[in-house]
């Protein structure tokens, strides 16, 4: 057991160095994609510059007034839920944590755990219990990703390519099922006592360990979910605002186009290319998608004739608008919070 042991102990480091190289080559490759296509697409870059020079102000205007509904329309997704869970805290606070968490999440490595954990930590501190601040934090991602799926369909049938039923069922039958189940655990208690008590005995009877064994733990953990009761109200509520906050950034990529041109361009088209590019953001290789999304982006718009210097010019601007603008504001709001987190009064 021993030698065995010693393997399994080599085993792990070398695991983790594979991996690691493996990400470096990856990376790699795609800087060398990025200098390629720089050199290959400089006379497109020059011309898209040159219309960066002379952008329309009044466009820009509503897209950074777009791309600050949202945020608002998140931190109101997120508020809605933890309402549900009887933690109110003010539209301020939640605008500030959603700030702050999409700095974090967009522009370290690894960004998405340090969100997660300050999104978290922020929540336990509003007032939520751990697991209902889990909660809301599991919910809103799911609310998130349905929501840009059903903002991908809809595109995708307004630009001509047909309803996808198939997907929208699916959808719709994923979204009923997990309502269900957040009222099943609110509302079920002595049936979700038994599942707890059966799940419980049969894990521990794997591990060989007593059948009671890290029940109470469990329970606790249940009577803390049980406190989010996710009323039609509220569900409503954040699903709302969870489709505004992909509507508005697609928005604020439409008034990009409208800064740098004049030409007529389909807003069908311009939404299946957001959405496209935001599900080449799903990619974490490099913080905030930067290049990945780009790429993608500009290759929708292209598809959807619009020259390729615009795309650029228009792509470029958004990613100012949503990255930079949102990111510096980010930041600031996060120095500002830690600076009055230090300074509050310590608990007696």
């Amino acid at each position: 057991m021993v030698g065995q042991d010693s393997v399994d102990g080599a085993a792990g480091p070398a695991t983790h160095r594979g991996r690691r190289r493996l990400k470096q080559v990856a990376i790699a490759a795609v800087l060398v994609l990025f200098a390629v296509e720089l050199v290959w697409g400089w006379p497109s870059l020059e011309k898209a510059f040159a219309q960066l020079r002379t952008p329309r102000i009044e466009p820009i205007v509503i897209a950074v007034l777009a791309e600050l509904g949202v945020m608002g329309a998140y931190a109101r997704m997120q508020r809605h839920l933890m309402r549900s869970a009887g933690v109110t805290v003010t539209v301020r606070k939640h605008l500030a944590l959603a700030y702050a968490a999409h700095s974090l999440s967009v522009t370290l490595p690894g960004g998405p755990a340090f969100s997660t954990r300050y999104n978290y930590k922020h929540m336990v501190r509003f007032g939520a219990s751990p697991a209902v601040a889990a909660w809301c934090i599991a919910l809103s991602g799911i609310l998130s990703s349905i929501a840009l799926a059903v903002v991908t369909a809809v595109g995708a049938f307004t630009a001509g390519n047909g309803l996808q039923w198939r997907s929208l069922v699916g959808l719709g039958i994923a979204l009923v099922l997990i309502v269900v189940g957040i009222r099943w655990v609110a509302h079920g208690t002595d049936r979700l006592d038994r599942a707890t008590r059966a799940a419980v005995s049969g894990f521990n009877r794997l591990r060989r360990k007593p059948a009671a064994q890290d029940l109470d733990r469990v329970r606790d953990l249940e009577r803390q979910l049980g406190a989010a009761h996710l009323t039609p109200g509220h569900g409503v509520a954040a699903a709302v605002f969870a489709l505004l906050n992909w509507i508005l950034d697609a928005i604020c990529l439409w008034m990009c186009i409208r800064a740098v041109t004049d030409l007529p361009v389909n807003p069908a088209q311009v939404l299946l290319a957001y959405c496209a590019g935001m599900a080449a953001g799903s990619i974490t290789i490099i913080p905030g998608g930067l290049g990945i999304i780009d790429s993608a982006l500009i290759l929708g718009l292209v598809a959807a004739g619009i020259a390729t210097p615009t795309a650029i010019a228009a792509v470029v601007l958004y990613r100012i608008i949503s990255f930079g603008f949102v990111i510096g504001t980010g930041w600031i709001i996060w120095l500002l919070v830690r600076r009055h987190i230090a300074h509050e009064p310590a608990d007696p």
